[in-house]
């Protein structure tokens, strides 16, 4: 038998530490060669660790939200025979990281982070999922309690026994309260009442009596209690996030806009667009965007302010503020100003996919000059987006509604969406951020001349 460490390999650069996201061992486990240890997680994505012989695990470093040194020994394996160095060997890093929506089609939300890889079951340690931290517990039927069978559902059908000496005799019971019994799995014929009519207090009787509880009547259900470590991409969100608001003093705008004829124009484009993809908004405010910025350059910039410097870019460089299985994302559109309409909406498409399944590179998910995020017709009147850091601006785009507008003094129905226009108030000016808006809406209410050649 040999004992052989394996250490964390350089799986960055530039990269120190790498943090422990999820196990997919414990001690004692016996591994085969190229199986998965454990998920570990940089500043841009996060890596699979595979282990380079096989045997039993002897030790592992750490525990899920740890953070590990770049060769310190991640985990101690007993081999049955001398284990290669650990150089000869150095894991192969697979990126880990997912669905930018448009007005009225999809769902975005801001994001500020990357790459999240969902522990599996069976790991020493894991986090809950989104969904499970959302999932709402039921509370488990009394012991005691038997299901109904054979039950009849006609009105006054369920045999009772009022006194409890076997004594049979038909009751009246609502339908709703049928239906509360049959969802906690209560034998009518089992419950008591004093009356005619079985009724919703019989069975909160009937549920006490056998030492069970359930709310009553119109009472919302309680959840258990839970504790959830922070780590990996949740961990990686809030760090930016209190970042950004605790460096960047905000501030935001917001302007209504009339997207009546843009939208005609849409649909107009969807019904012939042969083998492009389907449009939706998105691709339309992302071209928007960039033509105006080209007369912005205050506003698609990066603020060093550790070293006092901008980073005026002369490509729009548009960033996706992206809601993924796994969590939030930023993917991003480069060159935005150099495509047309349909070369953006397949951008937008593909990196929405390699988001989704993981297969987003590094350079896909860094690099944005500014954001857009879109919480389509989930949105809300209005918003605040916060900043992506090191950004001087994000855009979000509220949800779309039929009103009744006044148009030369008659009134008619028009479709009407605010923006809403974030800002680093130490690099950007109220008046800038007003007079992009305008310039923004001017092209927005206007598809001829968006869709035009500058």
């Amino acid at each position: 038998m040999a004992r052989f460490e394996f250490k964390l390999p350089d799986i960055g650069e530039g990269i120190a530490e790498a943090e422990i996201v999820a196990w997919h061992v414990k001690v004692g486990d016996t591994v085969r060669e190229d199986q998965q240890l454990a998920d570990m997680m940089t500043d841009k994505a996060t890596v699979e660790i595979e282990s380079p012989v096989a045997g039993r695990i002897l030790e592992v470093a750490g525990k899920v939200g740890d953070q590990i040194p770049i060769g310190s020994v991640l985990v101690v394996v007993e081999t049955d025979a001398d284990a290669p160095a650990a150089e000869e060997r150095p894991a192969t890093p697979q990126q880990d990281g997912q669905e930018t929506n448009a007005q009225g089609e999809r769902t975005d939300t801001v994001a500020f982070s990357d790459g999240l890889v969902t522990p599996t079951e069976g790991t020493q340690e894991s986090v809950p999922s989104t969904a499970e931290e959302t999932l709402s517990v039921r509370p488990e039927p009394a012991e005691g309690l038997s299901s109904s069978s054979g039950a009849k559902e006609g009105k006054g059908s369920d045999k009772l026994s009022p006194n409890g000496a076997g004594k049979q005799a038909h009751i009246l019971a609502s339908p709703a309260v049928r239906q509360r019994a049959r969802d906690l799995g209560i034998d009518l014929s089992q419950v008591k009442t004093a009356g005619d009519r079985l009724r919703h207090s019989d069975l909160d009787g009937y549920l006490l009596y056998n030492g069970g509880s359930v709310p009553r009547s119109g009472a919302a259900s309680r959840r258990q209690d839970e504790v959830v470590k922070v780590v990996g991409l949740r961990r990686k969100i809030a760090e930016n996030m209190q970042e950004a608001k605790r460096r960047i003093p905000h501030f935001t705008l917001v302007e209504e806009f009339d997207v009546t004829s843009l939208e005609q124009t849409r649909a107009m484009m969807n019904s012939d667009r042969g083998g492009n993809p389907k449009l939706t908004m998105l691709p339309f405010l992302v071209t928007a965007m960039a033509k105006t910025l080209a007369d912005y350059p205050q506003i698609n910039t990066r603020y060093d302010d550790d070293e006092n410097l901008l980073y005026r870019s002369g490509a729009v460089h548009m960033g996706m503020a992206t809601q993924t299985p796994n969590g939030l994302m930023v993917p991003v559109i480069r060159n935005a100003e150099a495509r047309d309409i349909w070369d953006i909406a397949r951008e937008i498409l593909r990196l929405a996919e390699a988001a989704r399944t993981g297969k987003a590179a590094r350079e896909e998910l860094s690099g944005s000059t500014i954001t857009i995020s879109s919480l389509g017709p989930m949105g809300g009147i209005t918003s605040t987006p916060v900043i992506n850091r090191p950004e001087v601006a994000i855009i979000a785009v509220n949800k779309l509604e039929e009103k009744p507008v006044v148009v030369d003094g008659e009134l008619e129905i028009r479709k009407r969406m605010n923006l809403s226009l974030s800002c680093d108030h130490r690099v950007v000016d109220g008046w800038d951020a007003a007079s992009f808006l305008q310039d923004l809406k001017k092209l927005i209410e206007n598809p001829l001349k968006l869709l035009s050649m500058r």
